[in-house]
């Protein structure tokens, strides 16, 4: 975390310990006040050093016994690692360390010389799941003990970074003229059909968790507001066990008038394009302690390489092609899987988008266009998906705003369209031509971040196994 221009005191610290740190020169002599975590404490006899450490920095606490009360002396001294402490006293430089002639002057170091003291809260012994030291946890222990786990210090960049990621993609749809919505959770029908559904009772009525803000941005663009988005969850009951599916899960979606899939596909590369450039330009700093700890670990470095425009496009039956080419075992019409698509991000390793699906692979509300037709004379849709490497991030494309078609399209999916009139009522009145998408967050955060589990960059991940913390 970095001090905000709009900081304030609060009833526990005058200044936080990166003000400090960072200002430490203009603060020699002053008093003040923080408050951190221990770190780190040492010391015998009639002094004491305590490490503590905010969200903001490190700095270190300098304590005598003969400048304070003696029983909180004792209490400070002897505190467990992982307390939180809040101490007031005097920023003076610490002593630089010797240097062998020619060497170069270490920059100056602050510390804060103490007399007053006070233990907020004792850490229990041991702890679960080191925070400094450089012991390995399984991922199950970590998730159990997130709060902890947060500590350290490359976990709490990954989640400053998804604020960020968060926060950029909001700008950027703003700034393109999309207006923020927020879709209902409990719903009575399934949005994309299947059977992928979590049942509930909504007092006396049947209802499920919503899988999708899709139905509802849809009407959203008929009411109007033309360009839509939500950031908000969505919940698939599928049994997947795999590296990158929750069934919980947070994504930025899209809908605009007057758009098909290449323009929203456009919105897309572009939102982005923006993230990746704003978090090259502005937080870099971040990247230090996740990059310290991939290196502990043997890993490479993570970059920030912001993706060149457009983004290639590789329609589906191109897309076949190549996996054929390459040596996989796929037919028109079957799904590209991960394996297939090692294939092609051989070819192309970055973000690409693979439009033109058959419409018999896409959700009822994708349109298609009875003239396109595949290789084999299949059926082509205006859906898309969006992938990096072997991972897809997106699903999107052209809605189908013709009602007749739209009701035809659920009877071929072996859906009432009876179940869907509180939908396609909504294009019985004057339907613009739209467009959008869903991107997992977590995903996005993956490719980021270099996590190699979506688990890792989502606070309190819901999966099958897990509903705690």
């Amino acid at each position: 975390m970095r001090d905000s221009a709009d900081w304030h005191p609060t009833a526990f610290r005058t200044h936080t310990i990166g003000q400090v740190v960072n200002g430490g020169a203009d603060l020699i002599g002053a008093e003040v006040s923080i408050a951190g975590y221990a770190e780190t404490v040492r010391g015998r006899g009639a002094i004491a050093f305590v490490m503590l450490r905010d969200g903001t920095g490190h700095i270190q606490a300098f304590l005598k016994k003969d400048n304070m009360d003696e029983d909180t002396f004792a209490a400070v001294q002897s505190a467990s690692r992982e307390s939180t402490i809040q101490v007031t006293g005097v920023v003076a430089q610490k002593r630089p360390p010797k240097t062998k002639e020619g060497e170069p002057t270490p920059p100056p170091e602050y510390e804060i010389t103490v007399s007053e003291a006070n233990i907020l809260s004792a850490a229990a012994t041991p702890l679960p799941v080191g925070i400094t030291d450089d012991v390995n946890v399984g991922l199950d222990i970590r998730l159990d003990n997130r709060h902890l786990d947060l500590r350290r210090a490359h976990v709490n960049a990954m989640f400053q970074l998804r604020s960020k990621v968060l926060q950029y993609g909001r700008d950027h749809l703003i700034g393109e003229g999309f207006n923020e919505m927020n879709s209902p959770k409990i719903i009575a029908s399934a949005s994309e059909g299947g059977t992928n559904l979590f049942p509930m009772m909504y007092f006396d009525t049947p209802a499920f968790l919503s899988q999708s803000p899709q139905l509802y941005k849809q009407l959203a663009v008929l009411g109007g507001l033309e360009r839509v988005f939500e950031i908000g969850p969505a919940f698939r009951a599928e049994k997947h066990d795999t590296y990158r599916h929750l069934n919980e899960f947070i994504s930025f979606d899209i809908e605009g008038a007057w758009m098909n899939d290449e323009d929203v596909m456009g919105v897309q590369e572009r939102m982005i394009h923006h993230i990746w450039s704003q978090v090259a330009a502005n937080d870099l700093h971040l990247f230090e302690a996740i990059n310290t700890y991939r290196a502990s670990q043997d890993q490479d470095p993570v970059t920030v390489e912001i993706p060149s425009l457009p983004f290639p496009r590789i329609p589906y039956c191109e897309a076949i092609e190549i996996v054929q080419n390459g040596g996989g075992e796929i037919e028109w019409g079957e799904d590209i899987e991960s394996h297939h698509c090692d294939i092609i991000a051989a070819k192309y390793p970055g973000f690409h988008f693979l439009p033109r699906w058959p419409m018999s692979m896409k959700p009822f509300y994708i349109y298609h266009d009875e003239s396109e037709k595949g290789s084999t004379g299949g059926q082509l849709s205006r859906g898309f998906d969006l992938n990096y490497g072997r991972d897809e991030m997106t699903s999107g494309g052209q809605r189908e705003h013709r009602v007749d078609v739209l009701e035809q399209n659920l009877r071929n999916m072996d859906l009432n369209p009876a179940d869907f009139t509180f939908y396609t009522d909504g294009f019985r009145y004057g339907a613009p031509p739209h467009a959008g998408w869903g991107l997992g967050v977590a995903r996005l955060l993956m490719i980021l971040t270099g996590a190699g589990n979506v688990r890792e960059v989502v606070l309190f991940p819901r999966d099958r196994s897990r509903v705690t913390p």
